[in-house]
């Protein structure tokens, strides 16, 4: 309850207020997964009244490369490229070019975060006239937390705006946020923070990759849960030990005559590649993640493999290629959620890396 004192300050200040058509413009070109996420974007733009206090006055961050001239404290600032530190090193420049003074005191406050943070579109793609830059700009996707669209989603599109007069990011993917499993948001002081590292270590990191991918749509909030991350690490046990039973069977060629039985599959095979190829193209891993464990758990293993079970033990063309489809079709649309297993699995069964394969036409197996 100590009383505060405002102290007005000079700072240095990017401008945003005279952009804010601009930004308004930015944010409806790009394509938000999921689309009531950009209001959140919106919201944040209309609410600026202010441009964007960029100086700080603490210890460490990126250093401002400025120095001032010791007589009429004219800022001078060093040309691009080095990394500069005013405040230790002597100016790059001799005489001050408004008085003609030969002293120069460096800038001490350092960048805000977000400086730093919201070049990360620009650096990735190598900015600064490469050709590399030119061809790929803007940034494909942009995945980030909901916590920080006001921060780093909105100073990347206005950095991104200044630098180039465009977007940053063609696909901006907004997630939710972990809470715990009574719903409350974790953080250190409530004591309810589960480790990544601690769950990776005990179940690995593609079940705890699938299990984020299975909790919740894009954008939703999800608990995190011990329980479901070991449910997570059971389906991909049962994957397995679906691929080591098919893998005693050649990986024949579609015969002439294919079973009624591996006819009906197939077309099941078909649907789900269907529907996981259109969730990927909107990044829905939740669709992708659940079509594929229903479809192994809850069809492919306990009835398929059954009632196909006596004709591949004799030697059945048919059921050999199918119990192959079905597997190839599963591990190439899982790949990108759990890409260590996949990764093997396809090594084992036919060689070469299932992260090079194409997901496959909807179609393609009936």
């Amino acid at each position: 309850k100590s009383p505060v004192e405002i102290i007005a300050l000079n700072e240095w200040y990017v401008k945003q207020v005279d952009q804010l058509d601009q930004l308004r413009a930015a944010a409806h070109k790009m394509r938000f997964h999921p689309e009531r996420h950009r209001q959140l974007l919106l919201d944040w733009i209309d609410s600026i009244t202010i441009d964007w206090p960029v100086s700080r006055r603490r210890f460490y961050h990126t250093e401002i490369p400025i120095w001032y001239c010791a007589e009429c404290r004219d800022p001078h600032v060093p040309a691009a490229g080095p990394y500069y530190r005013p405040w230790l090193e002597k100016a790059p420049f001799t005489v001050c070019k408004a008085c003609g003074h030969t002293e120069f005191v460096g800038e001490d406050r350092v960048f805000d975060t977000w400086m730093d943070s919201s070049n990360s579109a620009l650096f990735i793609l190598k900015r600064y006239g490469t050709e590399f830059f030119e061809k790929h700009w803007p940034v494909s996707i942009r995945p980030q937390g909901r916590d920080i669209v006001r921060t780093w989603l909105y100073y990347s599109t206005l950095r991104g705006l200044h630098l180039t007069g465009k977007p940053p990011f063609e696909h901006v993917l907004v997630h939710g946020m972990g809470v715990d499993e009574k719903g409350k948001k974790m953080s250190k002081s409530q004591g309810n923070v589960v480790k990544p590292s601690v769950v990776i270590e005990k179940y690995g990191s593609d079940a705890f990759r699938l299990w984020a991918a299975s909790e919740c749509t894009v954008g939703d909030d999800f608990r995190v849960s011990e329980e479901r991350i070991q449910g997570a690490q059971k389906f991909l046990t049962k994957l397995h030990n679906v691929a080591r039973f098919i893998s005693t069977f050649p990986s024949d060629a579609r015969p002439s005559a294919v079973h009624p039985t591996d006819t009906w599959i197939l077309g099941e095979l078909d649907a789900v590649v269907a529907k996981v190829n259109a969730a990927y193209e909107e990044f829905g891993f939740f669709e992708v993640a659940t079509t594929l464990r229903s479809f192994v758990w809850n069809v492919f293993a306990p009835h398929y493999l059954e009632m196909a079970k006596s004709r591949a033990y004799a030697g059945d063309a048919s059921a050999h290629h199918t119990l192959h489809e079905g597997m190839r079709a599963v591990l190439r649309g899982l790949a990108p959620i759990a890409p260590i297993v996949t990764w093997q699995l396809w090594r084992q069964l036919y060689g070469g890396d299932v992260h090079r394969e194409n997901l496959g036409e909807p179609g393609g197996h009936t």
